[in-house]
């Protein structure tokens, strides 16, 4: 019995070179997982090379200040726990459940260790992709609105002091540090 073959439409053709091509993509974004140095540094490159548009061409701030926003919010979701030991602690407290894994947040507690709400990669992935919208944006005349750039560098400012000393205080509140660089290493030699 013989089986006639798919038909060949425009769509399927387009949908196996895209999804061809986000294989491809794939494999790039996995191979360079293991380099995080080159990686943030092209990024921070790219970065530099989106605010130099912005300086030489005298607009699209809003798109440099939606940006920073986001920028902040993903460092935010990194500095965060996956697991928030306030929220774990009000409602262990309302329904008597400590399953889901938490802090330890006294002397003798067990050692859990720090996972992060975003992690590494993601927040890396996330970041550059931004950066690369922003930067496309700033090439298209309807993206630059016309406002007083001092005022929203005034107000990112207040507002990643704000952000940052809440994040600090919880982080102080519930023992927890995001970082681990001067932490001691078990098992290297």
């Amino acid at each position: 019995m013989d089986v006639p073959e798919p038909e060949q439409t425009p769509f399927t053709a387009v949908t196996a070179q895209t999804s061809k091509l986000a294989r491809q993509f794939q494999t790039y974004l996995d191979a360079s997982t293991p380099f995080t140095a080159y990686r943030w540094t092209s990024t921070v490159v790219l970065l530099l090379v989106f605010f130099l548009r912005i300086v030489v061409a005298q607009g699209w701030y809003i798109v440099a200040y939606t940006l920073g926003i986001y920028l902040l919010n993903l460092f935010l979701l990194f500095l965060q726990p996956k697991f928030d030991p306030s929220l774990t602690q009000d409602e262990g407290l309302e329904d008597g459940d400590a399953a889901a894994p938490s802090l330890p947040t006294k002397q003798d507690d067990e050692f859990r260790p720090f996972i992060r709400r975003l992690p590494e990669f993601k927040f890396w992935f996330s970041a550059t992709r931004a950066i690369l919208i922003g930067f496309i944006c700033s090439w298209f005349s309807v993206f630059d609105i016309p406002v007083f750039w001092p005022v929203l560098v005034v107000y990112w400012v207040i507002l990643f002091v704000l952000t940052m000393r809440r994040q600090i205080q919880h982080m102080i509140k519930y023992r927890y540090v995001p970082f681990s660089f001067g932490k001691t290493r078990y098992g290297r030699s």
